[in-house]
């Protein structure tokens, strides 16, 4: 019953967010929410990555930059509406995000951290280079225009913006559900959690991490298209090193295996650096890190396994039951039945709340 109550509740939720804020919201406040679903959009890319697959990334503002620019190109060079930019800065974004993951397969850890981070660092000197000046705008960078509404609806072009960006948000949240509960996603998990174990159950290192880095990549792409559209300017020193660290910070805060808790994260990082300023001015950097370093404290688990776990002690407190552990990674495997069977096909009927905790990891046996 729970389940059917959620399954039902959800889509209500999404809808009144998208009708609510366009009704009743200012268009700066408009601007703001936009922010937070494209933020939250590139972090469910870096969770996919480090959360799910374990790889570590400190160069995710790289691929925004270049979604970013490509759309910013499309848009003011050749007059391509700003739509038909989101499938272009996609295919782009993960052809670059496939060919970063094969020189990835050899490294790990720290050093692919590193690895990443050094492409932050090098794209805003490669955007103002002055042979890619005639594209990018070298350091003037590139201005574009806010679409209106189309078809004559009375709507401005903040609001308007606002529900493109949330229905893009929406179908790839559900793309990002499905994929983790799948055999991709249990495969992708398996690898994180144990490498080694995983290659000898059957699972394609190479193949699974350069495809997740090449999705990853496209989720974060495509937030830096929805972000060059929304804020209609781009610019090499937009896109520096803080890009990266500000999207990890989203992802630590909203929980680093938690679909869900990546739309806290971005709300975290769009909204906590403005209240911090307006708290001291002569010092928000250190009011945002006692901020952060407090949410640390309270919630080692991210919002989203907070939240997570409140909700199960709330069940378990109607039920008069102790709330059911939560399963380790690698342990308490589900046994292989049939060849053509799922063998956890009960996984896809938990409730969205579920969406909000740390992913388990199930084994899958090969057949003999």
């Amino acid at each position: 019953m729970t389940i059917m109550r959620t399954s039902r509740i959800v889509p209500v939720l999404v809808v009144l967010a998208a009708i609510v804020p366009t009704a009743w919201f200012t268009d700066y406040h408009l601007f703001q929410l936009t922010m937070v679903v494209i933020y939250a959009i590139a972090i469910l890319g870096l969770s996919l990555l480090t959360g799910f697959n374990g790889q570590i990334s400190l160069g995710h503002g790289a691929f925004y930059a270049i979604g970013a620019y490509t759309t910013a190109i499309l848009m003011s060079l050749w007059n391509v509406p700003y739509w038909a930019t989101l499938p272009v800065s996609a295919v782009v974004c993960a052809v670059v995000g496939f060919l970063l993951g094969l020189p990835a397969l050899r490294l790990g850890g720290l050093y692919l951290a590193l690895t990443t981070f050094a492409l932050a660092t090098a794209i805003p000197q490669i955007l103002k280079y002055k042979r890619f000046e005639n594209w990018t705008g070298g350091v003037q960078g590139l201005v574009i225009d806010k679409p209106d509404a189309p078809f004559g609806l009375a709507l401005s072009p903040d609001q308007w913006l606002y529900l493109f960006t949330v229905a893009i948000a929406v179908v790839l949240y559900v793309i990002a559900w499905n994929i983790v509960r799948g055999r991709i996603g249990r495969a992708m998990m398996a690898i994180r959690d144990h490498a080694m174990a995983a290659e000898a159950m059957g699972i394609n290192l190479p193949i699974v991490k350069t495809r997740t880095f090449a999705l990853s990549a496209m989720y974060t792409g495509l937030a830096g298209s929805l972000g060059a559209i929304a804020v209609q300017f781009v610019a090499p020193d937009s896109f520096g090193v803080v890009v990266s660290i500000f999207l990890f910070v989203g992802l630590i805060v909203g929980g680093v295996s938690s679909i869900g808790g990546t739309l806290i994260g971005a709300a975290f990082i769009e909204f906590v650096p403005n209240f911090a300023d307006k708290i001291s001015k002569a010092a928000p950097g250190a009011v945002y890190g006692v901020i952060l370093i407090a949410v640390m404290f309270l919630m080692p688990a991210g919002a989203g396994g907070f939240l997570y776990s409140m909700w199960r002690k709330l069940l378990a407190g109607r039920s008069g039951h102790a709330p059911p552990p939560v399963q380790s990674a690698m342990v308490d495997a589900v046994p292989y039945e049939e060849p053509n069977e799922e063998p956890t096909a009960e996984l896809a009927g938990l409730p969205p709340e579920a969406a909000f905790a740390p992913q388990p990891v199930v084994s899958e046996r090969r057949p003999e």
